[in-house]
């Protein structure tokens, strides 16, 4: 059985999905339970829609609880702000074996402490001022109302911690005094605040005993804390988890990933149309390695393989294997031609339909105003399984297909054009006329993808009798760079062909005249 802890004083980032994702795969791939757990003690901290935006965002990525605080199970309450009386009554217990102790010091001694070890160059650790106060003392202070803290009483060789990642990592020393300068040096941390709320050290060795927690997968850079929490167990005679610590999350300077980053927020990347399946299946890819040929996984492959086989050190995130897995899982959704591709088109559409009402175009610009309802539908469908290979998001799909939804005048359209492929095109201008003759004389019922490929080829071989001391395959080239400048405003996208077909013949039409009208030709001319 394992658990995710969320802190409900930040909103799901990459990295706690990544976390929650492994604990998930752990419990599926066992046979066991997955629950969830709110950290919500930290009232001064916590954003008032944290808690809901959490259960929204691991649905939204596919992970489902077996327990939690908004479905209940056998463990519960499952937030911990309403567990505070057994974490109390095992603060009271650690008191009672002295393995913890009563800290009556105030903030302000707290922080004079903290500077001047500061200024020596030396961790901010207690000096144990309160550690040797007789019981009789401590529970008379605390009678009084006298504000306190408890500590864990910290012996002078740690446990010894065998994590499944890294192994043994040692019993260090922490019973222990600063060479040289007589600073006592003690680590002490706190298990239950002056408010009566615990730290995180208590709650979760309490939680993770009570709601029979197995394994524990977590950030290493919990790790140095981990032997406190041995402690703990040791303390009250439990036997501890099994322990897994992974990695950071990196950026290319190799700097940790800050937990409040926006461009990190589960949300942002809904927003911006990444596919759930493809966000996780990008997450377990850092600090995991599989067997798979191919890196290419759904939550259930990523089940029927996972396995505590987790990687050392901290890993770097590359966003290009984000734009990977998106176009693979793209291109995957429209040959299947379910569920999940009308859901794509319908963020397509939506996205169209948005930039239509928002966007404020230069003037001449006119949006192909017939495309409304399932026209627009149709038009996105078309042009979706043309391209679903290069699909990343659905900005990015109107971005790099405008064409097929908005015209503007033809000599803005080609501005741009590269001097080569307008030299290419010169090499063909006589016989410009003849191409735009032949496709006029394709009628309306008969503008389909098979007629056009075909009318591209007579044309192609017309021409070649035509031409002088040009090849078929020179003359084919340009002639599918006239198309596309023309038609395709010189942008990229499906066959010329199948890009015919889904801009109807009226358009294609208008915008040969365009271009051809702009290079000084006639537009009319014997027919092929």
């Amino acid at each position: 059985m394992s658990a995710i802890c969320v802190k409900s004083n930040r909103y799901l980032h990459l990295g706690s999905l990544r976390t929650a994702l492994f604990n998930y795969l752990l419990s599926k791939a066992t046979g066991g339970q997955f629950l969830l757990r709110i950290e919500d003690t930290d009232k001064r901290r916590t954003i008032p829609d944290a808690e809901e935006r959490l259960y929204r965002d691991l649905r939204w990525a596919g992970l489902e609880w077996d327990e939690g605080p908004d479905i209940g199970g056998p463990y519960g309450p499952y937030k911990q702000s309403e567990r505070t009386s057994l974490y109390e009554e095992h603060a009271t217990k650690l008191l009672q074996s002295v393995h913890a102790y009563r800290c009556f010091c105030s903030s302000a001694k707290l922080s004079e402490l903290a500077r001047r070890r500061a200024s020596l160059g030396l961790p901010s650790d207690y000096d144990r001022t309160c550690e040797g106060l007789p019981t009789e003392r401590s529970d008379e202070r605390a009678r009084a109302g006298q504000a306190f803290v408890v500590r864990l009483r910290v012996p002078a060789m740690m446990p010894e911690l065998v994590d499944l990642v890294y192994g043994s990592v040692g019993k260090p020393n922490h019973n222990r005094k600063a060479q040289n300068l007589g600073e006592a040096l003690y680590e002490d941390p706190i298990l239950l605040k002056s408010d009566g709320l615990p730290t995180y050290h208590l709650a979760n060795v309490v939680d993770d005993h009570h709601m029979k927690i197995t394994h524990v997968v977590r950030a290493a850079e919990w790790m140095s804390s981990t032997p406190k929490h041995l402690l703990l167990y040791q303390a009250f005679g439990w036997e501890p988890p099994a322990f897994a610590h992974i990695g950071l999350l990196q950026d290319s300077s190799y700097q940790k990933f800050s937990k409040r980053k926006g461009d990190l927020n589960i949300r942002r990347f809904e927003e911006q149309g990444i596919f759930p399946e493809a966000l996780l299946n990008y997450v377990a890819l850092y600090g995991w390695s599989h067997t798979k040929t191919s890196d290419v996984m759904s939550l259930s492959d990523l089940i029927e393989t996972f396995d505590l086989k987790f990687t050392k050190g901290n890993t770097v995130v590359e966003p290009h294997k984000l734009v990977y897995l998106q176009k693979k899982y793209a291109a995957k959704y429209a040959e299947k031609n379910g569920s999940e591709f009308e859901t794509l088109v319908d963020r397509i559409f939506e996205e169209i339909q948005q930039e239509f009402k928002t966007s404020t175009w230069q003037p001449g610009v006119s949006y192909l105003n017939h495309l409304m309802g399932d026209d627009l539908r149709n038009r996105i469908q078309g042009v979706l399984r043309g391209t679903a290979k290069n699909y990343t998001t659905p900005k990015d799909f109107f971005t790099k297909y405008k064409y097929f939804f908005y015209d503007q005048p033809s000599a803005e359209n080609h501005e741009d054009v590269p001097e080569k492929t307008r030299a290419a095109i010169d090499g063909i201008r006589p016989q410009l006329r003849t191409i735009n003759a032949a496709f006029r004389n394709i009628p309306l019922e008969a503008w389909t993808d098979v007629n056009l490929k075909e009318k591209a080829s007579i044309v192609v071989d017309m021409m070649s009798s035509n031409l002088k001391g040009f090849s078929s395959q020179e003359i084919n080239k340009s002639t599918q760079l006239y198309l596309r400048c023309a038609v395709a405003r010189g942008s990229s996208g499906p066959p010329m062909h199948t890009t015919m077909a889904l801009l109807g013949r009226n358009t294609c039409l208008q915008r040969l005249d365009e271009l051809a009208s702009l290079l000084g030709n006639e537009t009319r001319g014997s027919l092929i």
